[in-house]
């Protein structure tokens, strides 16, 4: 197929609106957000409405999730908020032995993939939350893989990148470049392959994905190419109800998984920031700028010594998010000047993103993700399912917290948010894709919103920083300028990132509940889309 469009950029700055509405659903895709109203429409929840966004996402945006990632989810269902952790585990064959023998985890293939976990989040969540049947919610889904789609801009570029750096690995072009090339933006992609194996996750509530068909077909694959995945690791998954932690952020309080996820890093930084007053300075001014990058190397410094699987962690969470050892890590930031931070002790006393919410009060927020674009680059012929290579959390380490092992969680990237008032009603459901930058992405929408009562449009369109190593900080272009000479003034290493956008800096999604309507926020940096009614 071909089109008339040949300038698919976007030469000016957005000016979109927030959308408001009762019912609402904000994703990194517009058809995605169409298939969660859909729900809403039918009678559905913002949890129906959540799970069609997320399968659809696996079709339209596959650069960044599939049927083979990981997933989590905070919900709150009117009365209580709930944390999902559905992210896999190691094969029990991935011992500190066997990498050493690979000279370490590979980003491709399948000694990078654990076992994949979305697919029991949907379930999780259909089972426990969903009022409309799981194959009805998983129809618009079925559709677009099987009756095609028209690829958006931005994922085609993503799609291109993806074929050149894994269309070597097993079973991806065969799925994901038909012609032998990425499809273009404008041309309609579809996969029987994807749209067969929907149905049968759905007639079977995922039964066949973990012990059935679909997991007999995942493991000989494995073996076929030199993994160690088995039937046995598949059908020994569960997705884990866990609550959530939690930090006080002025008049709120922020909600973030438990560790093997990053959200402890957002909650140990803005934490900090508490400390610090942050909220008295010019939004986006040096002052304030500063002491959120000081603030968030300070967080993942002890991130990266200490974040792992809950269960072989060294220190705990509480021990982490503690106000007495966040007020001692923040007189370490000098207000003048740029740090080189190093782990603290703390004693005994850390993609695609979507949110929905609906008139009842639900409200969703829920992330899942390959890791690194398509991830592995593995995908089983003849089904669809592209893999994760979420093994590359997990270090070789000796010794540390996060080492390889069997059966064992990896340090996570992929964070959902939650925000609440402090009078335990819900305030907002968000998230910022994009590896590392997740949970920098939390801390800067938080303060937005939370601190400084930006809108949630406002605060998505708004350029952002990340931290890179020692005193690095990137900056996307549209940063003002004079900030980021003053930044460099006080000793930062500040690098003005041109054309990265979405690759670098994330994509947002926000839904803020106020009274009885939300607001919402889509980035711009993706094809985001925030629909109501």
């Amino acid at each position: 197929m071909t089109n008339a469009i040949k300038d698919w950029t976007l030469p000016y700055a957005s000016h979109r609106s927030p959308v408001l509405g009762r019912n609402m659903v904000s994703t990194s895709q517009p058809l995605a957000a169409q298939a969660g109203l859909r729900m809403l429409l039918a009678g559905g929840n913002a949890v129906d409405a959540a799970l069609a966004a997320a399968m659809t996402l696996t079709v339209v945006e596959p650069t960044g999730c599939g049927i083979g990632s990981d997933g989590f989810a905070i919900v709150w269902d009117g009365k209580e908020l709930h944390g999902l952790n559905a992210s896999g585990r190691s094969p029990a064959g991935w011992t500190p032995e066997y990498f050493a023998q690979l000279g370490g985890i590979p980003e491709k293939g399948w000694n990078g993939v654990t076992v994949p976990g979305a697919v029991s989040a949907w379930v999780a969540l259909s089972r426990r939350f969903g009022k409309l049947p799981f194959a009805q919610v998983a129809q618009p889904a079925i559709d677009y893989a099987r009756h095609g789609f028209a690829v958006s801009p931005t994922i085609a570029t993503l799609w291109e990148l993806g074929g050149q750096k894994l269309g070597d690995q097993p079973g991806f072009a065969e799925c994901f470049l038909p012609g032998g090339r990425a499809p273009k933006a404008g041309e309609v992609f579809k996969s029987e392959a994807h749209a067969r194996t929907l149905e049968e996750i759905a007639a079977t509530m995922g039964e066949s994905f973990y012990r059935g068909a679909l997991a007999k077909k995942m493991a000989a694959h494995s073996r076929a190419c030199g993994g160690v995945m088995t039937e046995e690791d598949l059908a020994a998954h569960q997705a884990d109800w866990v609550g959530t932690v939690s930090q006080k952020f002025g008049d709120s309080v922020i909600h973030e998984i438990p560790p093997n996820g990053q959200g402890i890093a957002a909650l140990m930084a803005l934490g900090m920031l508490d400390e610090l007053g942050v909220g008295q300075q010019l939004l986006d001014g040096v002052d304030s700028v500063h002491l959120q990058i000081e603030a968030m190397k300070l967080a993942f410094a002890d991130l990266h010594q200490y974040n792992a699987d809950l269960d072989h962690m060294r220190v705990t969470p509480a021990q982490l998010l503690d106000r007495g050892y966040l007020r001692e890590r923040a007189r370490l930031i000098d207000r003048e000047k740029v740090s080189d931070p190093r782990y603290g002790a703390p004693r005994p006393g850390g993609t695609v993103y979507l949110a929905a919410a609906d008139a009842s009060g639900m409200m969703v927020s829920f992330i899942q993700s390959n890791y690194m674009g398509f991830g592995s680059g593995v995908v089983v012929p003849g089904t669809g399912i592209s893999l994760q290579n979420r093994g590359k959390g997990f270090t070789t380490e000796a010794g540390h917290a996060n080492e390889v092992g069997p059966r064992k969680r990896p340090s996570h990237t992929i964070i959902p948010a939650f925000a609440m008032n402090a009078d335990g009603t819900p305030q907002m459901a968000f998230g910022v894709m994009g590896g590392p930058m997740q949970s920098q992405g939390h801390l800067q929408m938080a303060l937005r919103v939370l601190r400084y009562g930006q809108n949630p449009q406002a605060a998505a369109d708004a350029p952002r920083w990340r931290v890179t190593g020692g005193k690095g900080v990137a900056v996307e272009p549209a940063f003002d300028a004079a900030v980021v000479e003053q930044l460099r003034a006080r000793g930062h290493e500040v690098t003005v990132e041109a054309g990265h956008g979405v690759f670098a800096f994330g994509g947002a999604q926000l839904v803020l509940r106020d009274g009885d309507h939300y607001i919402a926020g889509s980035d711009p940096r993706k094809d985001g889309c925030a629909v109501a009614y």
